[in-house]
């Protein structure tokens, strides 16, 4: 369940936090003791009224934006504590998060799977998201073979990699709609947001069920329908408008003949993503500003050598969501250097932005291990956990990561204790984001380093035609004895989603991206590679996703200081052909 707010001090919540499964199977044991064997349960009207949804949260990821997405909506939230609140529930929403197997060690325990099956057999208003989808189906691969609730016919199976395709799926896709819309009224043609690894196979056994398939190397099954059960594999909450369209027709089906009808922009495939960053940092005063560096340097060149203030994250972050951005990443330069979890303006800025921008949230700064002043241990497990519940879809790891990558090359033995493990482990690699930041070398031949090298595109300042990518640590202030190339490709084993590529050599400089880096990053790894470092021009993100496999291309400093306005830049990209989100 969502966590209240922390104090300044650690609350007693987060000292004992338990993992997901565990905290929520505690919740319904502590409140129904004898619910340990299966009961016979029968649906009974609920209490509350039309304007309450029931949500079946067990405890895993961000579910703060869904429940803002509902009450945004204008209804209240209701939330599961035992299997007689599904049964009495007037339309339940499970937003299932995270792995397939933990998902269903919880809904085993005390009743609950057998109340969920009961209520949607008896055909009430339900609506699964992502994992929620997956959930209904007999088994899923992953970790498995793992029994599901075998409500619909089909396995749940991992996307296939071996021909090139990027896992996992991250991003805007299109539907394809294969029978009467129901909730996806007014979507046909337009693009939804998918993160996952693992997918629902269409079948004949399942065909009846399928509402809208997706094609992503092959087609999976992107949403089911039947009577008044629906799911889907997308996540509305974070679909922008279009996303909310589908919860308020689900929510109030009345509203579905209403629903006003979008711009069809004729959605195909995966759009590449447009990325605003928001780097974070308190001023000389204490107030959190949104700030852009000039190669990592965040100060003014002045007498008073004052933080660069370019608006305020809040704010910046609504008004990038209102002009188009597919997703808005903070990045906490502050650093959490002691206390990570003490940071409350950084989890305060997350949950206020979760309440009205729509689409996925990353964080990043300080996610790691650590001990506090009073020699209390912190695992990079509760740290991320308060992320999610403040609102972050999605965490970002930098020099932790590093360190991680360091140790497995030079053992070769994946210990699961880095916080890059432990956390894609828990809550799935498609939550962590892992930031590299190298700074350009140049060499005279590739035999001088024993790293992986690039023949440069433009010569080095004494005519050197090669250079490898050395990756650095706390801000950039710190080399280390790794490429970038060996860096992602460690990463990526230890469990890494998708990859944020930035390069301190382009920093600021308005000259475009570094093509060689990220087209020997995004060559050699297949998790989604985000190219960062460098924008300047509508042209400039043009070329890195013709010239590059990247999946999204992220910018900071021209979004703020409106120098290149995000719809110019998808206009720009329509114009050449390239797909992106309108």
């Amino acid at each position: 369940m969502e966590a209240p707010p922390l104090s300044s001090s650690p609350s007693p919540q987060l000292r004992h936090r338990a993992p997901p499964s565990s905290r929520i199977h505690g919740a319904w044991n502590r409140r129904n003791p004898h619910l340990q064997s299966k009961k016979h349960f029968s649906i009974r009207a609920s209490s509350a009224g039309d304007s309450t949804v029931t949500l079946l949260d067990y405890g895993a990821g961000n579910v703060r934006s869904l429940r803002n997405a509902i009450r945004h909506l204008g209804f209240d939230v209701k939330d599961v504590q035992n299997p007689k609140d599904i049964l009495s529930a007037d339309r339940l929403v499970f937003p299932g998060v995270g792995a397939f197997a933990a998902a269903m060690e919880v809904l085993n325990q005390n009743g609950i799977a057998e109340a969920l099956c009961t209520y949607i057999e008896n055909d009430r208003p339900f609506l699964g998201i992502c994992l929620g989808l997956q959930l209904l189906f007999e088994s899923s691969e992953e970790n498995g073979p793992v029994k599901g609730l075998g409500l619909i016919p089909g396995v749940v199976a991992r996307f296939d990699s071996a021909n090139g395709l990027q896992v996992p799926h991250i991003g805007w896709n299109a539907v394809q709609i294969s029978k009467d819309p129901g909730i996806l009224d007014s979507i046909d043609g337009q693009h939804v947001y998918f993160v996952h690894s693992y997918r629902a196979v269409p079948t004949d056994a399942n065909k009846n069920w399928i509402s809208s398939t997706c094609n992503y190397g092959d087609h999976f099954i992107s949403s089911i329908t039947r009577g008044n059960v629906h799911a889907v594999q997308f996540h509305p909450e974070k679909s922008g408008e279009v996303g909310l369209s589908i919860l308020k027709n689900f929510l109030d089906p009345s509203h579905s003949s209403k629903t006003k009808k979008h711009a069809n922009e004729k959605a195909s495939k995966l759009a590449k993503r447009v990325i605003a960053c928001l780097d974070v940092r308190a001023n000389d005063k204490g107030d959190l500003v949104v700030t852009k560096g000039d190669q990592y340097d965040v100060r003014e060149h002045t007498e008073e050598n004052e933080v660069r203030n370019l608006g305020r994250p809040v704010d910046l972050a609504r008004q990038y969501y209102k002009d188009g951005a597919d997703e808005v990443s903070f990045l906490n330069i502050t650093g959490f250097r002691d206390f990570p979890l003490g940071d409350l303006p950084m989890l305060q800025v997350l949950r206020l932005t979760s309440e009205n921008v729509f689409v996925p949230l990353t964080v990043g700064g300080g996610i790691r291990d650590f001990t506090d002043g009073n020699g209390r241990y912190y695992s990079s497990i509760e740290v991320a956990a308060e992320y999610f519940r403040s609102g972050a879809d999605k965490v970002s790891i930098g020099s932790d990561a590093v360190f991680a990558a360091e140790a497995f090359l030079k053992t070769g033995v994946k210990t699961g204790k880095s916080s890059l493990e432990q956390i894609s482990r828990v809550y799935g690699n498609q939550a962590v984001v892992v930031s590299i930041d190298p700074r350009r070398v140049y060499l005279k031949s590739p035999d001088d380093v024993k790293f992986k090298t690039v023949k440069v595109s433009a010569p080095g300042p004494n005519g050197e035609e090669y250079a490898w990518y050395q990756c650095t640590v706390s801000g950039g202030r710190e080399g280390r004895e790794i490429g970038a190339y060996e860096l992602a490709k460690a990463v990526e084993e230890l469990g890494a989603g998708e990859i944020l590529l930035n390069c301190i050599d382009c920093d600021g400089q308005g000259k475009g991206f570094d093509i060689d880096l990220i087209k020997l990053v995004s060559d050699a790894v297949t998790i989604p590679v985000i190219a960062s470092s460098g924008a300047g021009s509508v042209e400039h993100f043009s070329e890195v996703f013709e010239k590059t496999s990247a999946s999204a291309a992220l910018a900071a400093g021209i979004f703020h200081r409106k120098e290149v306005p995000i719809n110019s830049v998808k206009d720009h990209l329509l114009q050449q052909g390239i797909e992106v989100r309108l």
